[in-house]
Order: C-alpha cells, then sequence, then structure tokens
C-alpha cells in the first residue's frame, strides 16, 4: 500500500492500470477542501494529460495499487 500524504498530491503523476479511452496518465491539478479549513482533505481533482478530461476521486484511491501506479509508466 503506498503511503500517501494529500497535502503533497498537487501536480502529482500518476498512471491508472486500467486504460479507458486512452486516459492512462493524469495529473492531479486540485486538492478540494471542505468549508472548514481545519478538516482533512478527502477529495482531489485530476485531469488527464491526453484528453484534459477533469474528474474528482477520493483521493485514498491512489492507495489501491491494483487501479493506480506512481508517475508516468
Amino acid at each position: 500500500m503506498n503511503r500517501i500524504q494529500p497535502k503533497k498530491l498537487l501536480l502529482s503523476k500518476w498512471t491508472a492500470t486500467d486504460v479507458v479511452a486512452k486516459q492512462k496518465h493524469f495529473i492531479v491539478t486540485k486538492l478540494i477542501q471542505k468549508a472548514d479549513p481545519d478538516l482533512p482533505i478527502e477529495t482531489i481533482e485530476i485531469e488527464a494529460v491526453f484528453s484534459k478530461a477533469v474528474r474528482q476521486i477520493p483521493w485514498r484511491e491512489l492507495c489501491d495499487e491494483s487501479q493506480w501506479q506512481r508517475g508516468w509508466k
């Protein structure tokens, strides 16, 4: 299991293990924080490098090595 700190995810690069519509490489473009800044970050916004499609996912999904790999491979 990957040890990830959510506050250090911004602009990090990720490779999806399941490629859909040529979307394999992603970059974290935004950390989405709730209204109270003292609450932990739960959601991030990732952007596909090829298509520029943006989606929001829980940052803990990146810990699952069967779905995500660190860096671009």
